[in-house]
């Protein structure tokens, strides 16, 4: 992966650039940024590594304002990227140079929170922690908890499917969100889903959670709130091997246990976890697993006696059971804060995201070492153990000349491999342009060709986020008949830094 390509720029679109300004001021009059110094900081979101600057930005504060954006953009034929907090570790977000830029973080209210029904109705720029701290008071919270719950958006957990620790026991975001309102690029506004367990009909409301804005814009989201478990303890487990730290999560669900979470590092994120947080990890350990369990006091006690059984019988060396909610916190403030710790030992790097089958584990991480004697660059793991989410850190100095292409091929070996193991492209951080041209790898023309008929469906004209997902640009002639060109669309490049 050397250079990334994106769809060509509409040189008629960006002549009319004035004109398009215009229209959306008189929409949103005191949302519209089009100054460069203004739209620096939309230039790119947490795939830092690829930047570019959008034609405009604008900030939507009313569905009728989203609404009459999208129809006007779908009449005149022009691109628009929608965007939440800007977290996005694929790329999701990456502007265009000739679309428009639509940054839902006004939508930030808490609209509706029925504690009898365990519902919560809350805008799309509301933070993922933001919910649990408008429940917290009355025993509630919000399962799905990214390890940036503290910045991203609820919109973009809903564009991306996200993750977290706890998702192994409570779901990703489409286990925890009954509906979702919507705006398409005509302007038309849908309700998909609602404040119940199920809809009858087509389930659009799986089909729209992880869809990465190709399918429409999200204006309000309803979630499932969950009172707070009677009993939260962990056990902090070291090994001496990555392999027997990967056995012993594969047994621990072997054995019928699910913990609440189940968290891996290895030695370098270890390190980098306890210089930044200080968290008491111990430091000889080659792997440490956090498994945390909640429920009943007298079922968590119990199963905390099997874990740590199982972990003594895969060569655990140490086992420290928590004994207070507050040295439960310190276990997994390492473990939260270990992208930013990382980032205190290398000028940069690369976040990847894969997914595996949980007895994987031992050849994938025995694997990923050797790939990184190839490719001369450092990885340091921290995962979502439990369900086989990968996302290993790729050391590199993109200062150092030929650095970033080599993580980025290394990148690329790591997700083929989840492939070849049975795994997939990725667990929670969504394909956007990061894992875009590595989709032939996962599914065949047919595969590909029925996801492009869905967007179709939805947007006919492709508008909404193009250059996402799909390794070629395709087109939708009249009715909806999908139409693929004689080859591959050629793409222009975009700086990469």
């Amino acid at each position: 992966m050397t250079q990334l390509a994106m769809p060509p720029l509409d040189t008629a679109v960006l002549a009319r650039r004035d004109e398009i300004v215009g229209a959306l001021r008189r929409i949103v009059p005191d949302g519209v940024i089009d100054s460069e110094v203004g739209m620096r900081p939309y230039e790119s979101d947490g795939l830092t590594a690829y930047r570019q600057p959008p034609m405009v930005v604008v900030l939507p504060e009313t569905v009728d304002q989203v609404a009459a954006v999208l129809s006007w953009c779908h009449g005149e034929g022009v691109k628009v990227v929608p965007r939440g907090a800007g977290t996005s570790l694929s790329g999701g977000a990456l502007p265009l140079g000739d679309g428009v830029l639509m940054s839902m973080m006004r939508f930030n209210r808490v609209k509706r929170i029925d504690f009898e029904n365990r519902v919560a109705v809350v805008e799309p720029g509301v933070t993922n922690l933001g919910i649990t701290r408008a429940v917290e008071h009355r025993g509630f919270y919000y399962a799905p908890d990214p390890s940036s719950q503290i910045a991203c958006s609820i919109g973009g957990n809903v564009a991306e499917n996200s993750g977290g620790v706890h998702c192994l026991k409570y779901g990703l975001t489409t286990n925890n969100v009954l509906g979702v309102e919507m705006v398409l690029i005509t302007g038309e506004i849908v309700c998909l889903g609602g404040a119940h367990l199920d809809s009858g009909g087509y389930d659009l409301l799986a089909l729209v959670v992880g869809s990465e804005g190709l399918l429409g814009v999200v204006t309000e989201v309803t979630v499932r709130i969950l009172r707070a478990p009677e009993t939260a303890r962990a056990v902090l487990v070291a090994f001496d091997s990555s392999e027997a730290a990967g056995a012993c999560v594969a047994d621990i669900i072997a054995a019928g246990i699910i913990p609440g979470g189940m968290e891996m590092m290895d030695k370098p994120a270890i390190h980098a976890a306890e210089d930044f947080v200080h968290a008491g990890y111990p430091r000889e350990a080659e792997a440490l697993l956090i498994v945390e369990l909640d429920g009943p006091a007298v079922e968590v006690d119990h199963l905390l006696e099997r874990v740590e059984a199982i972990a003594r019988s895969r060569g655990a060396f140490e086992c420290r059971v928590s004994n207070s909610d507050a040295e439960r916190m310190a276990f997994w403030a390492g473990r939260k804060a270990a992208f930013p710790a990382v980032g205190r030992i290398s000028p940069d790097y690369y976040c990847m995201d894969g997914t595996i089958p949980r007895k994987e584990l031992p050849t994938v991480l025995r694997r990923m070492t050797e790939l990184s004697g190839k490719y001369g660059l450092r990885v340091a793991n921290v995962f979502h153990a439990g369900d086989g989410n990968l996302h290993p850190l790729i050391l590199y100095d993109a200062n150092v000349p030929g650095e970033l292409e080599r993580a980025e091929d290394f990148g690329s070996d790591i997700l083929r491999l989840c492939v070849e193991v049975g795994g997939v492209l990725t667990g929670e951080h969504g394909v956007g342009v990061e894992k875009r041209d590595l989709m032939p790898t996962m599914f065949d023309e047919t595969d590909l060709a029925h996801q492009i008929r869905v967007k179709c469906a939805f947007d006919e004209k492709h508008l909404l986020n193009p250059g996402k997902v799909f390794p070629e640009l395709h087109r939708c002639a009249e009715l909806g008949r999908m139409h693929v060109s004689g080859g591959r669309v050629p793409f222009p490049d975009i700086p990469r830094f």
